[in-house]
This record gives C-alpha cells, sequence and structure tokens, in this order.
C-alpha cells in the first residue's frame, strides 16, 4: 500500500523493514513468506502496491478494468448500494486476482473506513459526486471521479476546495485527453494551424429517448430487497421507488442526473476548453437558444438542446444535442478542424503536416492517474480543469431552464444581478446529508 500522508498504519513496508532488522540481529523464527509477495521475482511488492476501491460498480467496473492489469495496484474493495452488483464486482476482482483480498460494501463510509485505501474509483450518480469526492479526501483518499465533476455547480466549487486543501490527487474521467488523436486536434488548433479560431460547435448527443436508454418499464412501488434503496437516494429530496429512475435511467431525472447535456460537457467542451486555453476561465455570457423535454412522468431533463457561450476573447461555443458529437473549430480563411471518437477531419490535409503547440502527454488515462498517486504530480485532468467545463454545462442548464441569458463573471464564479438564477448554483440536499 502506497500513501504520502497517512503515518498511522504501519505499512507491510514497515513490517518487512523491521522483520529484515530483526534477521540481522541473529534473531530467528520461520520465513515462511513466497518470494512473489515480497517483490524477488520482479513482481511488485503488495507494500508498493496502490490500493484502489469502486463505489458505483455500474459504470466504475469500466475503470476497475483498466486498473487490474497493473502490477503497482491492487483493487481492494467494491461498493453499490445494489448489493447483487457489489459481491459481483468484488467476484470478478477476485478472479484476477486469484484471491479473496477484495470485499463487497454497500455503504462507501465503510468502504473508506475499513479498506485503507489509497485511492478509489467514484462512479456514483450525480447527486452523490459532491459529498463522496470531499469525503475522500478528508479521508486522505486520492480520487478518480467520473465525469461530470458534480451535479450542481456548488459542489463542483467544493470538490475543488477540498481537493486541494488536503493535498488529493484527482483524476476526471475526460479519458479522450489520453487519446492521440483528440491531443493532436488540440496540439494542432493551439498552434494556430487553422488560424484564429473564432467559433467552435460542440455536440453533446441530443434526445436520450434514442440514446442508451435502458428498459424504463415499471411503476412506483417497494424497492427489491437487493436494493438499499434509501441511501441510492442518499442527499436528494426523498420520492418513492420508481424503476424508471434507478441504475442508469437516473440520468434522465434531474433531482440525481443532467441529461445528456451534463453528461458529455466532460468530453466534448473539455476538448474545446483544452484546445482553446481555457481550461482556467470560463464565459461571460451564456444564451438559450432551444430546449425539448419528455413527456415521460419520471424524466424531466432536456431531450434536445442548444446555447450559446461567449467568452472574453470574444471566441464562442456553441452546445447543442442536435450538432455532430465531438468538437468543430471554425479558424480564418474557412479553415477548419473536426475531431470526434470517431472522426478526424480538417478542411485542408495541409494542416495536418504543420507543426502544432505540444500539451500534457498521456497514453492511457487510468495509467495517468496511478502513476500520479504515486509521484503527486498532476494528472492530466485535475478537478479544477473539470470544474471549468462542468460549469459550461450547469450555466447552459440553467440558462434553457430559466430563458434568460445569464452574465457570468469566470474570476469570481457569479452569476450577475440574477438571484434566482443564482439560487440554481446550489444543491438542495435532504437531512442529514452535507457537504
Amino acid at each position: 500500500m502506497f500513501t504520502s500522508t497517512d503515518t498511522s498504519r504501519i505499512s507491510r513496508r514497515r513490517f518487512l523493514k523491521n522483520t529484515g532488522a530483526l534477521l540481522a540481529a541473529g534473531t530467528a523464527f520461520p520465513m515462511l513468506v513466497p518470494a512473489r509477495a515480497l517483490g524477488l521475482d520482479g513482481e511488485v511488492a503488495p507494500s508498493n502496491r496502490i490500493t484502489v476501491g469502486v463505489v458505483g460498480t455500474r459504470q466504475g467496473m469500466s475503470s476497475i478494468r483498466s486498473i487490474l492489469p497493473f502490477a503497482d495496484a491492487q483493487v481492494v474493495g467494491a461498493c453499490d448500494v445494489d448489493s447483487r452488483r457489489a459481491v459481483e464486482s468484488a467476484a470478478l476482482i477476485n478472479r484476477h486476482y486469484q484471491s479473496t483480498v477484495a470485499k463487497p460494501y454497500g455503504d462507501y463510509r465503510e468502504l473508506f473506513a475499513k479498506a485503507k485505501l489509497d485511492a478509489v474509483v467514484l462512479a456514483a450518480p450525480d447527486h452523490w459526486h459532491g459529498i463522496m469526492a470531499v469525503t475522500a479526501a478528508r479521508a486522505g483518499i486520492d480520487i478518480y471521479g467520473e465525469k461530470p465533476l458534480a451535479h450542481t455547480f456548488a459542489e463542483g466549487r467544493a470538490i475543488v476546495d477540498a481537493v486541494k486543501q488536503h493535498g488529493r490527487v484527482w483524476q476526471t474521467g475526460s479519458w479522450q485527453r489520453s487519446i492521440a488523436k483528440f491531443r493532436e486536434a488540440v496540439e494542432l488548433v493551439r498552434g494556430g494551424c487553422i488560424g484564429k479560431v473564432s467559433r467552435v460547435e460542440v455536440g453533446t448527443i441530443g434526445d436520450f429517448n434514442s440514446y442508451k436508454v435502458r428498459s424504463a418499464g415499471g411503476s412506483p412501488g417497494r424497492p427489491p430487497e437487493h436494493l438499499d434503496y434509501e441511501m441510492w437516494l442518499g442527499p436528494a429530496l426523498w420520492r418513492p421507488y420508481d424503476p424508471r429512475i434507478t441504475h442508469y435511467n437516473w440520468r434522465w431525472s434531474l433531482d440525481f442526473g443532467g441529461g445528456n447535456l451534463m453528461d458529455w460537457v466532460g468530453h466534448h467542451v473539455d476538448i474545446a476548453h483544452w484546445a482553446l486555453n481555457l481550461d482556467h476561465t470560463g464565459p461571460v455570457k451564456v444564451r438559450g437558444i432551444s430546449a425539448t423535454y419528455s413527456e415521460a412522468p419520471s424524466w424531466d431533463a432536456e431531450r434536445t438542446y442548444t446555447y450559446e457561450c461567449t467568452y472574453a476573447s470574444g471566441q464562442v461555443i456553441t452546445v447543442g444535442g442536435d450538432i455532430a458529437p465531438g468538437a468543430k473549430f471554425f479558424g480564418e480563411d474557412g479553415k477548419w478542424l473536426y475531431v470526434d471518437r470517431g472522426k478526424f477531419e480538417v478542411s485542408d490535409p495541409a494542416i495536418l503536416r504543420q507543426p502544432g503547440e505540444p500539451v500534457y502527454r498521456s497514453d492511457n488515462h487510468w495509467r495517468n492517474f496511478i502513476d500520479c498517486v504515486k509521484t503527486r504530480a498532476t494528472t492530466i485532468t485535475p478537478a479544477d480543469v473539470a470544474h471549468r467545463s462542468a460549469t459550461v454545462g450547469h450555466l447552459g442548464h440553467i440558462a434553457l431552464m430559466t430563458g434568460r441569458t445569464l452574465h457570468w463573471d469566470p474570476e469570481t464564479e457569479t452569476i450577475k444581478d440574477d438571484p434566482g438564477a443564482t439560487a440554481l448554483l446550489r444543491p438542495v440536499y435532504r437531512s442529514p446529508w452535507a457537504l
């Protein structure tokens, strides 16, 4: 186990060091520790492995599967309010290690207290992000947090402050930054290969009724025994159990998620910000253009949406569910560059032969996180950067809901002259939950 700040635990490393001292002094006792456990056969000794847990196994296990092959990390706990998922996930982890090291948990607080974690993957629904992340930071645990950074702006700011205050390493699940073609696109734009960028079109996936929606049958009633529904709700306002909003479909209810709008700003708006060197600022004006909503009684997030963000430089980023997914940058003299997971296109092939401006390079998002946990370096997508791209989503969401143009101060992070919109920046928690 690796830790940089916790001196209260007696690590295996210290135990082995003390054991060596006893042997040197001539103290004899049976030595039955296999060489592999000591790292003598090329393997990483347990004392040098980063111990990792996961909260929210439906999405979190995707990251865990990426971490399992790392010899210098070991996953030791899986937490989910659905007990079946927790048990199944722990079993999958243990099959990989051919051991029983990973334990299932139903409460993230128990995982944090008992599993002796160096790091945790947080992949619970959005309404849990703020409380879980701040709790982990205070507990001295480094964090890989799924995007969006937080359910509300204020929770995002609280995460950034807690990570800084407690000296934690944070990696956001905006993994496109660790993909070569996105990095190349960013370097070309930053290097001026299409000239000064005047505007960007960001497609964030639109109508959720046609995108990855799981079966949403059923009606409100009694939750299944394997689901701790009270814990699933957590800080959210109480409502009867409804199978149409639990597990994946919570994303379309604003009490728990932010629709595709908030789901995708952490990917494509994040890339736009990176390319335009806007990682530490934000728009000065956000204007809603259009939005449509679902007729389903349980889902109230926008089905389709378009809004416009204007920055102090005059650059405009238009975000929309009907725009082609990805980011399209418009430069000078008709030049443009478009990048998405499946495409990388330019107006002129000569653009690709020009030198770009080198940026932070990561070839594996999860490897980058583990390396930074060990070195205490800054990850490729730290909390403050993720907070800025998520803020574009929060402000767009509020502009669409209120029908008003928001005037934002990115330095003070405040909405000017609009108390009603300002109130929407903060969460409403159910007692006794609090940040």
